[in-house]
């Protein structure tokens, strides 16, 4: 879907740095600053700090490239130009020229196979990028999954507890105060997800785990297509 048109901002651009700068020009063409950072594969924090604290110097030939697709090629798919940034991002080398570690925290996966992952409304908002390392783990090691959504009562098309929509769901359903529910997809009693399937969806949808599960609530026939998911849960075990 082609990105809204935004109204022209120029701020003073004389004391940006040039991924500041090609940011600018990309919020010009109706990109978010959050649509950049999904772009990028990262936090929408670290776009910020292309203004606040000089940062985004490894990203400026992907921000060129994804750019010049944009102004001069006409491609808005967010998953195509993630595609493209990907094979233009380098990582930062240390003083001595080697690759410089990345600060994110670690994949836990017990040797029984056991990890999870829960994600709310700002993670959701730019993909769920910190399930995906659990998810592409889980395919590698050929684990079994199961998640867990929230949504709005009126986003599912299955009454609660209905066995058609979820059988052997934990708890049935979870119901909240604010009008939302729980339900959970996939249990080890009645088999799960296979991981690396999954992961299959989550890189077709550029990387995006909260898009792949919301693909296949819809292509299944649980959920609405307009629905929103405002949390997630990725659970993951050893097949026995």
């Amino acid at each position: 879907m082609p990105p809204r048109p935004r109204r022209n901002h120029s701020p003073a651009s004389s004391g940006l740095n040039e991924a500041a700068r090609l940011a600018d020009r990309l919020q010009q063409a109706g990109y978010t600053k959050r649509d950049i950072a999904r772009i990028l594969n990262r936090d929408p924090s670290l776009v910020s700090q292309f203004y606040t604290k000089n940062k985004g110097a490894a990203f400026v030939p992907a921000l060129r490239h994804v750019l010049t697709a944009v102004e001069t090629g006409g491609i808005t798919d967010l998953p195509e130009l993630t595609a493209l940034a990907a094979r233009h991002t380098t990582r930062r080398t240390t003083a001595s020229g080697t690759r410089a570690r990345v600060r994110s925290k670690a994949v836990l996966i017990t040797p029984t196979g056991t990890g999870t992952g829960r994600v709310a409304a700002q993670a959701i908002a730019s993909g769920s990028a910190r399930l995906r390392p659990l998810v592409a783990e889980a395919a590698r090691q050929r684990l079994r999954l199961a998640f867990t959504v929230r949504l709005a009562r009126t986003g599912y098309l299955h009454p609660s507890g209905s066995r058609t929509d979820s059988p052997g769901i934990r708890r049935d359903v979870v119901q909240r105060a604010d009008h939302t529910e729980e339900r959970s997809y996939g249990s080890a009693q009645t088999g799960g997800h296979d991981a690396a399937g999954f992961a299959r969806r989550v890189d077709a949808a550029g990387g995006d785990v909260t898009a792949a599960v919301h693909q296949w609530l819809v292509e299944t026939g649980r959920i609405r297509p307009d629905a929103h998911i405002i949390h997630l849960e990725i659970r993951t075990w050893r097949p026995r």
